[in-house]
């Protein structure tokens, strides 16, 4: 959380296009969603593994990481230069336990024959730390968004706070806001301003807020931005306390959706 967009990032930007899909079902499709892992050495990563294993068992026709799947902490600029914490912290570290953490996603979907979903991965502001650092240091070998070999995992990848637009439903790792580009706190506030069905990630928890276009079709936006199991540093413990989990997105058509929340604690307990 809490980056502000890089000028790079709205270097990329451009109107969001519909993703086209051939033969898409009348009950319209199945979104699997994936929000902010935040994937670093030191945290539990099991229920990756679990999520994995759902994700087989229910082949969905897309699956959309949201953002946020490395941490990059070695790239922070919340923390001072030189620090304790920083010191500790590597960026080829950073990046090997953002491939293992894919690979315990992705390894039991691989499993099962004849299924090749449609996978998509918007970068989120913890990623775009790579592409600060670039542009912030440009001597010497560079880091870049190729480092994480998502590309190589199947994944399409998106630009961040680039949308992607897939039956009908908009999703970005966060919807910029304002002149400053901040991101909207409220999925009330994406309807209002979007007047379209939305999902993000970036902000901690679950929220979810509902509209109907005059047509009868319901409109929804969600906000929810935390698939890990551990606890961040920069909260408090009452803070510390909110939702955890990934989401599935039932009869995706024309803006139109049913949404299916999952927590962490249904996958662990289901395939543990």
């Amino acid at each position: 959380m809490s980056n502000s967009p890089s000028r790079a990032a709205y270097a990329h930007f451009s109107p969001a296009k519909e993703v086209p899909f051939e033969g898409v079902p009348k009950h319209g499709l199945r979104i699997a969603v994936i929000p902010d892992v935040q994937a670093r050495r030191g945290v539990p990563l099991g229920h990756l593994s679990a999520a994995g294993r759902y994700i087989a068992e229910k082949q969905p026709d897309v699956i959309l990481c949201i953002g946020d799947f490395a941490d990059m902490p070695s790239l922070s600029s919340h923390e001072a230069p030189g620090s304790r914490f920083t010191e500790m912290q590597r960026y080829q570290d950073d990046v090997d336990w953002a491939r293992e953490a894919m690979d315990l996603l992705l390894a039991p979907i691989a499993r099962v024959s004849g299924y090749n979903p449609v996978k998509i991965l918007t970068y989120g502001n913890h990623e775009d730390r790579i592409t600060r650092a670039a542009n912030e240091n440009p001597r010497g070998k560079q880091p870049e968004l190729a480092d994480l070999e998502y590309a190589k995992f199947g994944w399409r990848t998106v630009p961040f706070l680039q949308p992607v637009v897939i039956g009908g439903v908009a999703f970005c790792h966060y919807f910029p806001s304002g002149v400053m580009g901040r991101p909207f706190t409220s999925p009330a506030a994406m309807l209002r301003r979007g007047h379209m069905s939305a999902v993000a990630g970036h902000q901690q928890g679950y929220d979810i807020a509902r509209s109907k276009r005059l047509d009868g079709v319901e409109l929804k936006a969600i906000i929810t931005g935390s698939f890990y199991q551990h606890d961040e540093h920069y909260l408090n413990p009452y803070t510390n306390q909110h939702w955890r989990g990934m989401l599935f997105l039932n009869q995706v058509r024309n803006g139109g959706f049913d949404e299916m929340p999952l927590s962490i604690e249904f996958l662990l307990r289901k395939f543990t």
